[in-house]
């Protein structure tokens, strides 16, 4: 025989428990703003924490007609951690000849412009590059300025947009809308898998609100025992039929860079 009163304890504590369960699960609960910005948070965390790097690099351009232009190009990176600050980089290129010896310097910001500075050999000068003009295109390629800046998270403001299989894995969809008033583009619609916080596409729409690109993310490969890069970007023009394909190899980290590396008067020196 059940013992009535028991009983009645037990659904008392069953229930009460429940309550419990979802005042916690209402209080944890997350808009669509508050989730995409945890999801870039985490991705953030996931890439923190190499230090410094190098990588060599081949810039593949491909025209209308699928004719291609190839550029060799060497990359050094420095991790930036603070408020209001990103990381630096140092673009280096190597060939063709009408463009060796060309260099490009970025000092990302978050609330500001960010600084960048091109060396045109022939010219012989640094020139600082206005930050009206970072939505123009890197070197004559599909990539503007503003897309080989690091993503810095607040750089953005964001949206959840749901799950999606990307492949053989599992994605979250984020929206994200640049900050930076003189952004070249209105939103930016983000693919990153759940399980490494890796970017795995991008699209991106144009001040018209068109798509305009879509940069695409593979040959992922782990260093450090933690830090994930991809071998390949590829970035589609869907408006002009033009494409550039980034393929990087041999990265190393703890090189040894320091801020001095990454200074404007250093550029005319860069061999």
């Amino acid at each position: 025989m059940i013992n009535i009163t028991t009983n009645k304890v037990v659904k008392s504590f069953v229930g009460a428990v429940a309550s419990i369960s979802l005042l916690t699960f209402s209080a944890m609960a997350q808009t669509p703003a508050e989730k995409g910005l945890q999801i870039a948070i985490d991705t953030d965390k996931a890439d923190t924490g190499w230090g410094d790097s190098t990588v060599g690099m081949k810039m593949i351009m491909a025209n209308a007609q699928g004719q291609t232009t190839t550029r060799e190009i060497r990359l050094k990176n420095l991790e930036v951690i603070g408020d209001g600050v990103g990381d630096k980089s140092l673009t280096i290129f190597d060939t063709p000849r009408d463009v060796k010896g060309t260099a490009f310097l970025s000092h990302t910001k978050v609330l500001e412009a960010d600084d960048q500075w091109l060396l045109l050999p022939a010219l012989g000068r640094v020139k600082r590059i206005s930050s009206a003009n970072k939505s123009g295109p890197f070197m004559g390629s599909e990539f503007a300025f503003e897309d080989i800046l690091s993503p810095e998270v607040d750089k953005y403001t964001y949206t959840y947009l749901r799950d999606e299989a990307c492949g053989d894995m599992d994605c979250f969809v984020i929206e994200r809308i640049p900050t930076y008033e003189n952004s070249g583009y209105t939103k930016q619609i983000v693919w990153i898998d759940k399980e490494a916080y890796r970017y795995i596409q991008i699209d991106f729409y144009d001040r018209k609100e068109s798509h305009i690109k879509t940069l695409s993310f593979s040959n992922y490969s782990q260093y450090l025992g933690k830090y994930w890069r991809a071998a390949k970007f590829e970035m589609v023009n869907h408006q002009g039929g033009k494409s550039t394909i980034l393929e990087y190899d041999n990265y190393e980290f703890a090189t040894g860079l320091t801020d001095k590396d990454f200074t404007s008067n250093r550029l005319k020196n860069i061999r």
